[in-house]
């Protein structure tokens, strides 16, 4: 099996679907190395981002409602969670493939918050979509190009920017989860 042929994207799409970013970046090394196309490891990028963010969507949608009011906190704050959710709807959604970590989170919130079905879809291909448009050109065009002045050229042009890519979405995941929250003196 070719890791450059037809599986490759087939690959990056169920990659995608689940996590995305490690395959994703490394296909677009495998770009800028002229070993696959730009244009489809685009579209099987987004499309897997997409219809992953999309499962959870509509898997949790009319669910987490009654899941979530068994916990008293979040039931007496609904109202207020849901006006929140509805008034930012567009940017969280956008926002969903630019925050690691808080991928589920968000999308399941903007379950929670009655999104609509359309709008969700709509605007969370949109997103994908330039998710993967920006990694793909930050690895595979604008990192080389500007290696290349410092006389790196290659493929270490495109494994320079990958690495710090993934090192950047690495540090974030780890910064926004429940365990990097240290108590404050006020919360003792």
């Amino acid at each position: 099996m070719s890791l450059t042929g037809p599986w490759a994207y087939a690959a990056i799409f169920f990659s995608a679907l689940v996590e995305g970013e490690i395959v994703f970046v490394a296909a677009a090394v495998l770009v800028a190395a002229g070993r696959l196309e730009a244009l489809p490891v685009m579209t099987f990028g987004a499309l897997g981002a997409a219809t992953g963010d999309q499962v959870v969507f509509y898997a949790v949608r009319g669910r987490i409602a009654g899941w979530l009011g068994r916990f008293r906190g979040i039931a007496a704050r609904q109202m207020s969670i849901v006006s929140r959710v509805q008034r930012h709807q567009s940017l969280m959604i956008l926002a969903i493939r630019f925050a690691p970590g808080l991928r589920i989170a968000i999308t399941a919130a903007c379950a929670y918050g009655n999104i609509s079905p359309v709008r969700f879809t709509a605007l969370n291909l949109v997103g994908a979509f330039a998710w993967a448009a920006i990694l793909l050109t930050l690895v595979s065009r604008v990192g080389p190009g500007a290696l290349r002045y410092a006389g790196i050229g290659g493929i270490w042009g495109a494994i320079f920017p990958a690495v710090f890519v993934i090192t950047a979405v690495w540090w974030r995941a780890r910064s926004s989860g429940p365990e990097s929250q240290e108590p404050t003196a006020s919360s003792n």
